[in-house]
């Protein structure tokens, strides 16, 4: 199965550091020119589906399955997913969602709108998978996949064949259940929400307690704390968005069909700060035992708030003679009042587009900005570029500023030499931020050898 895609939605908290290397991976290569030329359709499936012979097997197991592709400078539509499960006769029996027309042992589900991986992205086929009548402990099969859609830069596009399937396992064990939590919207910084948290065991075995974990991003805050949870903060710095995680172990007995709820109702508060936030939770069996299916021990609660960032673009004015090499900062600034991070997609919040005067060359740029050529294209060389772009961090916390050293060559003294300094989402077009409410302030300058005023 092909590796996850580096957009793919990342949990918090789980590994920060590397996270973090995930969602920036990737950033600074110049991919700008084959990304107007090719895409790819992909299949998000799990690789392994436990079940359970024992219990109540009739509840099942869900087995999600999604499509994306990679540009998003395509529509794909029309998607087409087959699911053959002849593999796991005798082992499993599935349910098919009414988006599945069945024949046989195939059946083809229809995805309208196929996205790219980001925020957003969810699966769209939801299958239940459980132990066929008879199935021996430990019995395996294997369900396949193959998927087209239409669009791309040849009108179709179609995944790598057997490049995806998930083996189903018979087995016993507890099967903790996250219940779902619904996105909220149009809160306000200042309001409180309190999350639902329902846990049941679907499995065929007690659950000797629980353990939970809970990390917030930066502009949430827990306002009721329990006594079996230690709280930190995680991230932080130059590198990482800084997060709160609460890692919790509850000694609550959870019987086979029953349930666990928290000794006080799980509440978070919006920041100042606040606009579009999540709060992940992740639920294990206690006492080191292992679920018998973990695709639905994980959830995120989403809550967007109205709020606003001012992006900033920052020029410069510098001077030299003919001949000399200056330093021109230039910059990014988010003066806020909110944060703003991509936490799901892991793109860049803005990129900072550099024209370069006449009568200078580049000799050096910072690491992570990209060449490209006047219309935006890819260019060659790392110095001497007319243009460069400039992508930043995948989040920008309220007063933080980016600085952007470009060492430049003086060869020809052109008075009032002016280069344009624009924030963009990466394109070569300047951006228009939905946070934004100030957008003259999205386009600077860099003058070289003004012409003093009197």
């Amino acid at each position: 199965m092909r590796p996850v895609s580096t957009r793919r939605t990342v949990r918090l908290g789980f590994c920060a550091a590397a996270a973090a290397g995930l969602l920036t991976a990737g950033l600074a290569t110049p991919a700008f020119a084959a990304k107007k030329q090719s895409d790819q359709l992909w299949i998000q499936a799990p690789g392994e589906q436990k079940v359970t012979s024992v219990g109540d097997p009739s509840q099942g197991s869900p087995l999600d399955i999604g499509l994306y592709h990679d540009n998003d400078n395509f529509t794909v539509t029309d998607g087409r997913l087959t699911v053959d499960i002849s593999g796991v006769a005798g082992v499993a029996e599935v349910t098919w969602p009414d988006n599945c027309a069945p024949t046989g042992t195939t059946a083809v589900c229809t995805v309208s709108d196929v996205p790219v991986m980001g925020d957003t992205y969810s699966p769209q086929v939801h299958l239940t998978v459980r132990a066929a009548d008879g199935a021996a402990l430990g019995a395996q099969g294997r369900i396949t996949y193959a998927a087209t859609a239409t669009g791309g830069p040849d009108g179709t596009l179609e995944a790598p064949l057997d490049s995806f399937d998930t083996t189903v396992t018979v087995g016993s064990g507890p099967d903790l259940s996250l219940g779902p939590i619904s996105p909220v919207s149009g809160l306000l910084p200042g309001d409180v929400r309190t999350v639902p948290f329902a846990v049941t065991n679907k499995g065929g075995e007690r659950s000797e307690g629980l353990t939970a974990r809970f990390t917030a991003s930066y502009g949430l805050e827990f306002l009721n704390r329990y006594a079996e949870c230690t709280y930190a903060t995680i991230g932080g710095g130059d590198d990482y968005v800084p997060m709160t995680e609460a890692t919790c172990s509850f000694d609550q007995v959870i019987e086979p069909g029953g349930s666990f709820a928290l000794p006080a109702p799980l509440q978070v508060a919006l920041s100042a700060h606040a606009y579009g936030e999540r709060l992940d939770i992740t639920v294990e069996p206690g006492n080191g035992a292992t679920d018998l299916s973990d695709e639905d021990n994980y959830g995120m609660a989403r809550f967007t708030a109205v709020n606003t960032a001012d992006f900033e673009a920052r020029g410069a004015n510098v001077t030299g003679a003919v001949g000399e090499t200056v330093t021109a900062e230039l910059g990014f600034r988010n003066n806020g009042p909110a944060w703003i991070g991509n936490l799901g997609s892991g793109d860049s919040v803005a990129a900072v587009d550099f024209t370069v005067p006449a009568g200078v060359t580049v000799t050096s740029a910072p690491a992570g900005c990209e060449p490209r050529t006047l219309s935006g294209g890819y260019y060659p060389q790392a110095t001497g570029a007319p243009r460069y772009s400039c992508e930043m961090p995948y989040w920008a916390l309220p007063d933080t500023t980016r600085s952007l050293p470009f060492g430049l060559r003086i060869d020809q003294v052109v008075p009032d030499a002016t280069g344009r300094v624009m924030l963009t989402t990466g394109g070569s077009s300047p951006a228009t931020f939905p946070f934004d409410p100030q957008t003259g302030n999205n386009t600077a300058q860099l003058v070289v050898n003004a012409t003093p005023t009197a």
